[in-house]
């Protein structure tokens, strides 16, 4: 049986419509099948951009004291809370807080002010530090000076509108010059010659490592040892990764005998750091998501022998899978030089990592905390993980440190005497006409 042909007769105009149909339809087909290649372009560019801005963007992470530690203030209000009031809430509950009988507050030793980027030539900077005023400027050659802030004349604050002129700094008020190198007034404009006996307090004062240095003593003694330079740094060989920056409520001894609490290591920071930095958050829903991912920790703390300002670090850690399975061994080198500066060198599976920790007092009981990361070149990338970690896991000493109580004998166990030891140790930096904490109701000044 013959199968029978359907013919259609179309006219032009039909044609030409059919024919842009099937282009159209042609170029949709074409389109469809090459979107997926596409997304991969996409996703594979953004990543070598991702890994572009790791590798050469300096991290520069500041905490104000209000964003760690004091989240449950304002978590239960149905409200947004400013900034403001954030610090107002923050403020109240500091003075609520039991101190405890605290040692002297700020100890004997190289203190860092500021870091060496802070301040160019020519500039100067006032700072509060140490229950001083101090005016730092930079000469026009380059030397740092550190002097007393406050004019002998009629008291006008040398950094606030102060001129730096060659190697002298010009008070704003009446144009009193003085010496950055003794102190001495060396012009008076509108007199034949300075005074002999204008003179303002000129500070011992170093720069090493991107940081800058003052020599605080109680007792006014010189220099008892010098800031150690990292060799690395001052030749360019080891990059520059980042930094972060923390105002801690806290006595500064809180801070460095965290070096010797060795049992806190596996206490609040075993747990993996992408279950954030609230104590809290440990056991919430992420905990579950992270369970599988821990950190292992085993520490040592002596004093050096040799350097008695020296204490020794020693730190072991490592990542640890579902309980069994160990990752990326990090050996810890460290040294704690004086009171309030931490030298920290990571020895990990890809190379060397180095943490410098500078811990300035600004007040009795608040510090600001700054850590600097380098790496040579070929570590940015992992640099920059390492750097996040330690943000997190900074912060979950911070939550303690803010809401402690001070100690003066505490309750130990015989494991922990390298607390005790720690504790001996630091009361090197403290002398006899070292300041001690005092509370005026009147004018609350930590």
């Amino acid at each position: 049986m013959a199968t029978e042909t359907t013919t259609y007769n179309l006219t032009s105009y039909e044609k030409r419509s059919l024919h842009l149909f099937l282009l159209e339809t042609d170029d949709i087909y074409v389109l469809d099948m090459q979107f997926p290649s596409y997304v991969y372009l996409t996703l594979v560019i953004a990543f070598l951009l991702f890994m572009i801005f790791l590798q050469f963007w300096k991290f520069d992470w500041n905490h104000e004291l209000c964003d760690v530690g004091y989240d449950f203030l304002w978590e239960r209000k149905s409200m947004w809370t400013s900034r403001a009031a954030r610090r107002q809430m923050v403020q109240d509950v500091r003075k609520l807080r039991h101190i405890g009988d605290l040692p002297p507050v700020y100890p004997n030793g190289w203190i860092a002010l500021f870091e060496s980027n802070n301040i160019s030539k020519g500039q100067v900077k006032h700072i509060a530090a140490l229950g001083e005023n101090l005016a730092v400027f930079r000469s026009e050659k380059g030397e740092i000076m550190i002097l007393d802030a406050y004019c002998p004349h009629l008291g006008a604050n040398l950094a606030i509108g102060g001129v730096v002129k060659g190697d002298c700094l010009q008070c704003p008020f009446h144009g009193w010059t003085f010496d950055g190198s003794t102190g001495m007034c060396v012009d008076i404009p509108y007199s034949d010659k300075a005074l002999n006996v204008a003179k303002v307090k000129k500070w011992f004062s170093c720069e090493a490592n991107d940081f800058i240095y003052v020599w605080y003593h109680a007792e006014g003694c010189d220099p008892l040892w010098q800031v150690e330079e990292v060799p690395q740094i001052k030749s360019g060989e080891w990059w520059f990764r980042g930094r972060n920056e923390f105002i801690v409520n806290s006595h500064v001894e809180d801070i460095s005998e965290n070096a010797a609490d060795t049992a806190h290591l596996n206490a609040i920071h075993s747990q993996s750091m992408l279950a954030g930095s609230k104590p809290g958050s440990f056991n919430g829903p992420q905990m579950a998501l992270t369970s599988f991912f821990k950190h292992k920790w085993r520490a040592e703390w002596t004093p050096n022998e040799l350097q008695q300002h020296v204490g020794l670090i020693t730190i072991e850690h490592c990542v640890q899978l579902f309980g069994a399975l160990e990752l990326m061994h990090i050996h810890v080198d460290g040294k704690q030089i004086g009171p309030t500066h931490v030298k920290l060198q990571l020895n990990t599976t890809f190379g060397p990592i180095l943490v410098l920790m500078e811990v300035t007092p600004l007040e009795p009981l608040l510090q600001r905390v700054v850590h600097r990361f380098y790496c040579p070149p070929h570590l940015m990338i992992y640099a920059a993980i390492v750097m996040y970690g330690e943000n997190v896991m900074i912060k979950r000493d911070i939550g303690a440190w803010n809401h402690k109580k001070y100690k003066k004998r505490p309750l130990v166990t015989k494991e922990e005497t390298m607390l005790q030891n720690h504790r001996r140790w630091y009361r090197q930096f403290y002398s006899e006409h070292s300041p001690l904490f005092t509370f005026r109701r009147d004018a609350i000044d930590w």
